[in-house]
């Protein structure tokens, strides 16, 4: 009985909020490799994802283990300051922390399959071991990236790159320029988000001394920041065809006006730029669901175009 309630206890700290994020990234490159010409393989995407997926679930393990003593007893919310479970169960630490390493060891498993199966270039299995080590180094010492200030660059490179990438060497077999220009304004959202998530636990990461930008800045710094960074990346999606819309399979322009709707809730951020935790949590969590919203309009886009072609 009690090693039942351990595991239901366990299963809180994968956040599966969060995982919906990395699944529609990760969509999103296999769709545009196979926009590109790439085929569409069901198995080749399941194993692709379960390296993806598996290394998402350890950071979100991990994260809860070395930042136990940060997080504060009801401080949690749906983005941030963990699941809660290691501070009320510290008995579940330890495994906690057996769970991430193990994660990481089947997601760099499943990496070495798929480059054996399908004799894909050794250089994926470094993204997967680059994103795996990222992950670990994020709250794990000695580097702890997010108490020195590198949180926000170690998160950009693995969810706006590193994720989508992955989908898109999966189907194409390969990392191109074609598949690259899009990684672009996917960084900028991957900073936003982590934004997001930093402007709920600003006084909490102060007191832990992380020195994040919202901690440093402020939730004002933050909102702005956001703001900007939204609509630099649809600024993007209506400027970039106009150099090489000729060899781009879509219209960006659609990409743009699906933007609209975070950019939307960012410049409401950036105006009323709260100060209080819980009306700025809100803002933040909408932005991150408009996010989210984006990723599956354009999902829809591009498997509508890859109908039809």
């Amino acid at each position: 009985m009690y090693k039942y309630f351990s595991l239901i206890k366990l299963l809180k700290v994968t956040r599966p909020q969060f995982l919906i994020g990395g699944l529609v990234l990760f969509l999103l490159g296999a769709l545009w490799a196979v926009l590109l010409g790439a085929v569409f393989s069901p198995l080749r995407f399941l194993l692709g994802y379960l390296v993806v997926l598996a290394c998402q679930l350890s950071v979100h393990f991990s994260n809860d283990y070395f930042d136990v003593d940060s997080d504060r007893p009801g401080g949690a919310t749906l983005i941030s300051g963990g699941a809660g479970v290691l501070l009320e169960h510290p008995e579940l630490r330890e495994p906690a922390r057996r769970i991430a390493v193990g994660l990481i060891l089947f997601s760099l498993g499943m990496g070495a399959v798929l480059i054996q199966m399908y004799s894909y270039p050794f250089s994926m299995m470094g993204f997967v071991a680059l994103g795996n080590l990222l992950g670990w180094c994020y709250s794990a010492p000695p580097l702890r990236l997010s108490y020195r200030g590198l949180g926000e660059l170690c998160y950009t490179f693995v969810g706006g790159f590193l994720v989508p990438s992955m989908g898109y060497m999966v189907m194409r077999g390969k990392l191109d320029l074609y598949g690259i220009f899009f990684i672009v304004p996917l960084m900028l959202y991957g900073l936003v988000s982590l934004l997001s998530v930093e402007i709920p636990d600003f006084e909490d990461d102060r007191l832990a001394n992380k020195r994040n930008l919202v901690a440093r800045g402020g939730r004002s710094f933050g909102f702005t920041m956001a703001g900007l960074l939204l609509l630099t990346a649809t600024v993007y999606f209506f400027v970039f065809p106009h150099f090489c819309q000729q060899h781009i399979p879509a219209d960006l322009r659609v990409f743009g006006l699906f933007s609209l709707l975070p950019l939307a809730v960012g410049i409401l951020g950036m105006v009323k730029r709260p100060h209080a935790r819980q009306p700025a949590t809100k803002i933040a969590i909408g932005i991150i669901a408009a996010l989210v919203v984006f990723g599956v309009f354009v999902n829809s886009y591009l498997f509508y175009l890859i109908l039809i072609n």
